[in-house]
C-alpha cells in the first residue's frame, strides 16, 4: 500500500501558523493594538485661547485647526465657548472651527481643545493638482538683489530641496553681503524666503508650528517653511535649513490662507497651552479601532457580557496546547484526556491555592461516598446521577463552612464543573478498584501537575492580552497541536528506561 505524502499536511500547518501571525500583525499595524499588555501611549492635550474685544455687533470667529497633522493622530476636538454657537466646517480642504453670536460687547475669550497622540504613519497626502509658484513682483533695487542671491544658491543646488537649503545658508550667513542685508532690512524673514522661492519657480508657503512642552502656557506659534518638490510638501526649519519636522512640533496650520479671522471684534490674539498625559495604548486602539477592516471582526464589538465569556473561552486552546505537550512530548499520565484543562479553568476563576484545596477536598470526600455507593450495586447511570447530587451537596457545604469561617474564597467552589467532578470521582474509583491506589495517585497527581502548568500559562497577563486581542493567533496554536499529533518518538519520561543501558555500555 502506497504511503500518503505528508507534504500537504506540513504545508497546511505552515499556512495555519503563517496566516495567524500575518493576521495578528495586520491587526497590530492597522488598529494599533499593542503586543504587550499595559503598554502606555502619550497623549497631548492642546488648548488654543482666543482673546479679542467685541464692538457690540454680530461676531463671527474662524480658526484654522489641525487636520491630519504630520506625526500625529487627532483623537478629539471640542470647544468651550459659553453663549456662542460652534461648529467644525471644511472649506476647500481647510478644516476650521467657527464661533458665532448675535451680539457681543467687551472682552471675549474662546477656547478650542484638541487631543492628539504621536503617530508614525505617514498621513500626508499629495495634492490633487500640482501647486504652482505664486507670481512675485519686486521693486528695484530689491529685484536685482533677489536675482543675484538666487543665482548664487542655484549654482550649488540640483533640486528644490537643495535649492532651499542653500538659500537658507546664504540668508543665515554670519557676515551677509549687501544684497542679503538689503532684503532682510524691512521684510519678515520667513515670508521673504517664501517669496524668493516662489520667484525661483519653487512653490513655497509658510506653515505655523507649535513646540510641544509639557505643562507650558500661553505659547505662540512658530513659522516653518514648506516647499513642493513635485510630489509632496516638505518642511524646513527656516533658520537651520534642516529638512523634516521635529518630533515635538505640531503643525497647526499648513495650507490655510489665514490662522484666525475675527468679524465683529478687534485686537484679537491667540495663544496655546498644552499638557501631556499617558493612557493605555489598548484603550486608544479600541477607541479608534475600528469601523473598517479588521476592526469589524474585533471582539470589542460584542456586548460586554459576551466579551467576558470569550475572554475565558479563548484561554482554552492554550490549556489544550499545554496538555498535548505534557502528554505527547513529556509523557505525563493524567486522569482523562483533557480533564486538566477543565481543572485549570476552575483555577483561573478561583485562583490557584483555593482551587487546589477545594478540588482535593471535594474529590477526597467524593471517593469515600463513592465507595459506599459501589456497595449498593447501583447501575452506572444511577451511580453517576447520585454522585452529581453528592458533589453539589459537598461544594455547597464547603462554601457555607468557608463563609462562616470568614473565607470568601469558599464561595468560588461552585465554579467547578459538577458533572466533570462527578465523572472524575467515578473514574478514580474504578481505577482504584482495577489498578490500585498507586495508579490513582500517579494519574491524579499528573492531572493536578498539568492543570497547574496550564493555569500558569492561561493566567499570565500576556496570554490573556494576546488571546483576546489577537484571536487569530489561535491558528498558530492549532498548527502546533497538529504538528505534535504527528510525533511518534519516545516521550521524555520513557528515556529513564534506557539509563541502565547507558551505564552498562
Amino acid at each position: 500500500m502506497k504511503q500518503r505524502s505528508r507534504y500537504p499536511f506540513y504545508l497546511a500547518i505552515f499556512l495555519f501558523i503563517a496566516g495567524g501571525i500575518a493576521l495578528a500583525t495586520a491587526r497590530h499595524v492597522q488598529l494599533g493594538i499593542p503586543w504587550l499588555a499595559g503598554q502606555q501611549q502619550p497623549v497631548w492635550m492642546v488648548e488654543a485661547r482666543i482673546d479679542f474685544e467685541a464692538v457690540g455687533n454680530e461676531v463671527l470667529v474662524s480658526l484654522n485647526v489641525p487636520d491630519n497633522p504630520p506625526g500625529f493622530r487627532v483623537l478629539s476636538q471640542q470647544a468651550a465657548s459659553p453663549g456662542y454657537g460652534f461648529s467644525l466646517i471644511e472649506d476647500s480642504g481647510d478644516l476650521r472651527a467657527e464661533w458665532s453670536i448675535r451680539e457681543a460687547d467687551g472682552p471675549q475669550t474662546l477656547y478650542f481643545n484638541v487631543q492628539l497622540t504621536p503617530d508614525d504613519a505617514d498621513n500626508s497626502e499629495s495634492p490633487s493638482q500640482a501647486p504652482q509658484p505664486e507670481a512675485v513682483f519686486w521693486e528695484e533695487p530689491k529685484a536685482t538683489a533677489v536675482a543675484e542671491v538666487l543665482e548664487r544658491a542655484a549654482a550649488k543646488s540640483a533640486s528644490p530641496e537643495s535649492m532651499t537649503r542653500e538659500l537658507i545658508k546664504l540668508m543665515q550667513a554670519n557676515d551677509p553681503d549687501q544684497n542679503i542685508a538689503l532684503l532682510l532690512n524691512n521684510e519678515p524673514y520667513v515670508a521673504l524666503l517664501q517669496r524668493m522661492l516662489n520667484h525661483a519657480g519653487i512653490p513655497a508657503r509658510v506653515a505655523d508650528g507649535l513646540k510641544l512642552e509639557d505643562a507650558r502656557r500661553l505659547q505662540p506659534l512658530r513659522p516653518f517653511l514648506q516647499i513642493y518638490n513635485g510630489e509632496r510638501w516638505l518642511t524646513f526649519h527656516p533658520e537651520t535649513g534642516q529638512q523634516g519636522l521635529p518630533e515635538d512640533v505640531l503643525l497647526w496650520r499648513q495650507d490655510a490662507l489665514s490662522l484666525l479671522d475675527v468679524v465683529g471684534g478687534e485686537d484679537s490674539q491667540i495663544s496655546f497651552s498644552m499638557l501631556q498625559q499617558t493612557v493605555p495604548a489598548l484603550q486608544l486602539a479600541t477607541r479608534e479601532g475600528g469601523q473598517n477592516g479588521l476592526g469589524l471582526v474585533s471582539l470589542y464589538e460584542l456586548p460586554i457580557e459576551e466579551q467576558g465569556m470569550f475572554r475565558m473561552l479563548l484561554l482554552l486552546p492554550l490549556g489544550a496546547l499545554m496538555v498535548a505537550f505534557m502528554r505527547i512530548i513529556i509523557g505525563v499520565r493524567t486522569s482523562g484526556t483533557f480533564m486538566p484543562v477543565l481543572i485549570a479553568v476552575a483555577f483561573v476563576q478561583t485562583s490557584l491555592v483555593p482551587g487546589l484545596i477545594a478540588f482535593l477536598s471535594v474529590v477526597a470526600v467524593g471517593l469515600l461516598m463513592r465507595g459506599y455507593l459501589s456497595s449498593l450495586n447501583l447501575l452506572l447511570v444511577s451511580r453517576i446521577s447520585a454522585l452529581i447530587i453528592l458533589v453539589i451537596a459537598i461544594t455547597a457545604g464547603f462554601s457555607i463552612i468557608g463563609y462562616q469561617m470568614g473565607f470568601n474564597t469558599g464561595m468560588t467552589v461552585t465554579f467547578f464543573p459538577m458533572v466533570i467532578l462527578a465523572w472524575t470521582i467515578e473514574r478514580m474509583s474504578i481505577l482504584w478498584e482495577e489498578d490500585g491506589a498507586r495508579e490513582v495517585l500517579i494519574q491524579g497527581s499528573g492531572s493536578l501537575f498539568v492543570a497547574v502548568l496550564a493555569y500558569l500559562l492561561m493566567d499570565a497577563p500576556l496570554a490573556r492580552h494576546l488571546t483576546f486581542n489577537f484571536p487569530e493567533l489561535h491558528l498558530v496554536t492549532f498548527g502546533l497541536i497538529l504538528l505534535m499529533g504527528q510525533y511518534t518518538g519516545y516521550k521524555l519520561t520513557e528515556l529513564r528506561r534506557f539509563h541502565p543501558v547507558k551505564e552498562f555500555s
